[in-house]
């Protein structure tokens, strides 16, 4: 066994492998969005399906899948056809159906038709970006769908026999006050749905917003984010349901398994153009170009650029970063215990600091932000960067 390995199944528990597939396709790029993407043709969509195709069968498979995700882009903007063809290509692949199997669908593109395939293939996890229910701000954003539209989905989605279903909400918008960000959040625990994620907008480089913002279009507002965040948070406890990360919200039973495994550090293999994986033994990410990734796929090379080496110590680094934004937060002994010789001296003096703070519980090893330090979770993590500097060799 690798270094690498007895790293991670000492410090992490036993493995689990994801799948992340990304579905480029969109009809419109939303102002805030940042992820790769290109309007569709018949084209296209056929060089997708069979590119996909090709890199499952570059892809040695060692062990089966535990959960599998698509997003994009639009995963629902696939036909029926289509979604059946890319679902048992990886299907066929990855040892049959996975625990949890999440699609993400913008609410425009929830259709009878395609619930019904996913449910055939074996889907039973759905998520809506609904952003936000109020039609001046879904248009701030560029959202190419209407609250009725929100609602009408997510009654489909129900009524197809989907039992874990996710609601993607955004705050922190141009125009947007607190009543009218609570009035959201309201809008949709009155659903019911299974899990809620609430995200805080951020501006990405070269999208609309940022260029609204680099014109003083619009602002940024710290103080009025952090006043949302402690809202949001009280609101939805009350209406049953448990924070497990910053901007993830579950009844019992129903956090996202694929994305807790992800920000444990455990592997997981990505497919499509501008696909991230983390896997035996290196990090990477896919050409952000549906053209260069299906040439390069088509000479039988994976299509995988800025590869990095998972080292101990980044792994190490990355479990702190991320485990910290989780409420379970770091069982540091566990961590210790994989990575004996890093910079414990400087980590622990941190976590030290940051409990007389105020800013987290350090209890029997065990690091878990606050309130307060869950507010300034980024600028922990860069700290905690600054901490893993102090390196010595591992």
């Amino acid at each position: 066994m690798s270094e690498i390995k007895k790293v991670q199944n000492s410090a992490l528990g036993p493995e689990a492998l994801g799948v992340y597939v990304h579905v480029p396709f969109c009809a419109k790029t939303c102002d805030y969005c940042a992820f790769y993407q290109v309007s569709p043709t018949a084209p296209m969509v056929r060089q997708y399906l069979d590119g996909v195709a090709r890199e499952t069968a570059l892809i040695e498979w060692i062990r089966p899948v535990d959960t599998v995700f698509w997003g994009g882009g639009t995963p629902g903007l696939l036909a029926p056809a289509d979604l059946r063809k890319l679902g048992e290509t990886v299907k066929a692949r990855f040892g049959g159906v996975p625990a949890e199997w999440t699609v993400e669908l913008a609410p425009a593109s929830v259709t009878e038709a395609r619930l019904a395939v996913l449910r055939e293939l074996g889907v039973n996890r759905i998520s809506t970006g609904a952003q936000s229910f109020q039609p001046d701000l879904l248009a701030a954003l560029g959202r190419p769908h209407t609250r009725e539209q929100i609602l009408r989905a997510y009654e489909r989605i129900r009524a197809a026999g989907f039992a874990n279903v996710n609601i993607d909400l955004m705050f922190a918008l141009p125009g947007q006050d607190e009543a009218a960000w609570l009035g959201d959040v309201r809008e949709a625990v009155a659903l019911a749905p299974d899990h809620i994620s609430t995200y805080c907008l951020t501006f990405e480089e070269d999208t609309a917003l940022w260029v609204k913002l680099s014109e003083g279009k619009v602002k940024l507002d710290p103080e009025r984010e952090a006043q949302l965040y402690e809202k949001t948070w009280e609101q939805l406890d009350a209406a049953g349901y448990a924070q497990y990360e910053i901007s993830n919200f579950a009844r019992p039973g129903h956090a996202c398994v694929h994305n807790l495994n992800t920000w444990r550090m455990q592997e997981w293999i990505g497919l499509g153009p501008s696909a991230a994986s983390q896997y035996a033994g290196w990090r990477g990410t896919n050409i952000a170009d549906l053209v260069a990734w299906d040439k390069k796929l088509g000479r039988g090379e994976r299509a995988t650029e800025d590869r990095t080496a998972l080292t101990p110590e980044l792994l190490l680094e990355d479990s702190l970063v991320f485990g910290l934004r989780m409420n379970e937060g770091v069982d540091l002994a566990a961590l210790r215990l994989g990575h004996p010789r890093a910079p414990w001296a400087a980590v622990n003096q941190l976590a030290e600091r940051l409990a007389a703070e105020g800013l987290a519980t350090l209890r029997d090893d065990r690091l878990v932000l606050t309130l307060r330090g869950r507010l300034i979770a980024d600028a922990i993590g860069t700290e905690v960067m600054s901490a893993m500097e102090e390196k010595v060799s591992l």
